[in-house]
């Protein structure tokens, strides 16, 4: 039995979802990053014994379209899937379930899941500083119940979750970031892009047509080059912070 961690995670939010709920799983993990734009996804193939820990954000009420590409290719074989959807206290409406749904066409057998709450990508003042301690607590708590529930027996094979079918319309908050006066070019931004948005022969541009507003490039630039037009992220703000207001519990499905 192998142990994989599999997780978008363009800003880090997820992935501390992901590793808080992995080490309950033992300490031999092995990673696999779905925002490597490049990557032979084709190339992974699991057995019946295994776990995969699968994690990605919410954008939209839905798993991000690349996700959703890449898990497409992998060949399950029946594998076990513990998957979290993460969100930034808004609401992760039929994320979860398009995210089950994703895994068990790829072959997966889903036998837990999680909703969890992180910072927002975007608009940080929205679920600041988490997961906090006490949600990373949580967390672990989660995991371990989860493999309680496992080493019992036989698991279903299709968990239920929240959600609806047809999954609503995939939209981002149409935020592309652009690099201002102090880019270097040093090109970071377009080698990490989960979707070759960012040319690297001339790194200051955005393809529009192509980014997903991850955020990826402005958390990863080192200049603080990379930034969102402050007029239309106000106008975001405003948009959201009735739905934002409230803290929003994480969720565990057994």
């Amino acid at each position: 039995m192998a142990v994989y961690m599999i997780s978008f995670s363009p800003t880090g939010g997820t992935k501390k979802v992901a590793d808080c709920l992995t080490k309950s799983f033992g300490p031999e993990i092995q990673e696999i990053d779905l925002t490597e734009a490049t990557a032979d996804y084709g190339r992974f193939s699991f057995s019946c014994d295994d776990i995969c820990i699968v994690a990605v954000p919410s954008f939209g009420g839905r798993v991000p379209a690349p996700a959703v590409s890449r898990l497409s290719r992998m060949t399950a074989n029946g594998a076990r899937a513990v998957f979290a959807v993460v969100y930034g206290n808004r609401a992760y409406e039929d994320t979860l379930l398009e995210l089950r749904d994703t895994l068990t066409s790829a072959g997966f057998r889903c036998v837990a899941a999680v909703a969890a709450v992180a910072e927002h990508s975007i608009i940080h003042q929205f679920a600041s500083g988490r997961p906090d301690q006490k949600d990373l607590e949580e967390l672990g708590q989660f995991a371990r119940s989860i493999r309680e529930a496992m080493e019992k027996g036989p698991s279903i094979d299709k968990i239920r979750v929240p959600g609806s079918t047809p999954y609503r319309e995939y939209h981002v908050i149409p935020l592309t970031p652009k690099a201002g006066k102090g880019c270097t070019g040093c090109g970071l931004c377009a080698e990490k892009c989960p979707v070759g948005a960012i040319p690297g022969n001339d790194p200051a541009q955005t393809d529009r047509e192509i980014c997903i507003s991850c955020m990826r490039c402005v958390s990863l630039c080192p200049a603080q080059a990379r930034t969102v037009n402050k007029l239309l992220l106000a106008g975001a703000v405003q948009k959201l912070k009735k739905a934002c207001k409230e803290p929003k519990k994480n969720e565990l499905f057994l």
